[in-house]
């Protein structure tokens, strides 16, 4: 199968390797991956920030530069929730745009649905020797709507042990710009959702999301705490 990767801002700027470790990934699944140097950030900062002019026109210059009919992936739930159903907003649904998004929105699938739901594969060979507890993020899990997939895929890492945390549903406190306005309450939401991640005895704090894994990492290197946080992408591409 061809398909077109999609690599939002976070793990764009911030985490590269996470978007090579999909490639890597997606071409043990036996994808052809293609990648488009053309294209940028989605909008959705700007969206839920209420600026809806310019999330508009970031959402056309998503539709141009993925103009194929191949799956589009992406080791990113929130962003694909996003284009998914925010889109849904910024056109007039009698127009052409409108009827573009619709014809193409099923195509922007999170990695870890994609994998499990659309390939049918769950093991890559992967080999982690490690404690994990997973994260599930509000976009994940409440926006987009995965929580198995995830599950699955570490289940099926050779060494990997499997340690689920308390409150795994609630959020870690980033939810985008909620954590500059309301900082206080996000603090102590992370502080809570990395203190459930330390009774585990995990070594690893693993996400579908870079942003909320930012936003823990923050917390974990100020308090200097013994726990790391990583990408499922890069789990997976443990080889």
């Amino acid at each position: 199968m061809e398909v077109d990767l999609f690599i939002p801002c976070f793990i764009d700027q911030l985490y590269p390797k996470t978007a090579w470790n999909t490639i890597r990934v997606l071409e043990r699944a036996g994808c052809k991956v293609h990648y488009n140097p053309e294209q940028t950030c989605c909008g959705q900062p700007a969206y839920n920030s209420g600026y809806f002019d310019e999330a508009r026109t970031l959402a056309r210059k998503f539709l141009k530069d993925f103009r194929g009919k191949r799956p589009m992936v992406s080791p990113g739930a929130s962003c694909s929730g996003y284009v998914r159903d925010g889109f849904a907003d910024l056109f007039d649904e009698t127009s052409g745009e409108y009827q573009e998004y619709i014809h193409r929105k099923e195509n922007v699938i999170e990695l870890t649905d994609f994998l499990v739901n659309h390939l049918g594969v769950v093991d890559f060979g992967a080999s982690f020797p490690h404690k994990v507890t997973y994260h599930d993020a509000c976009s994940a899990l409440r926006g987009y709507g995965i929580r198995e997939e995830p599950r699955k895929l570490l289940q099926n890492v050779d060494g990997l042990e499997l340690i689920e945390m308390e409150e795994t549903h609630e959020c870690c406190g980033f939810g985008g710009t909620f954590a500059v306005k309301h900082k206080a309450i996000s603090s102590v939401m992370t502080q809570n959702k990395v203190e459930n991640a330390l009774k585990t005895g995990a070594e690893f704090i693993v996400s579908t999301e870079a942003s909320c894994l930012m936003n823990i990492s923050g917390y974990i290197k100020r308090q200097k705490l013994p726990v790391k946080v990583l990408h499922i992408a890069d789990v997976l591409a443990a080889f």
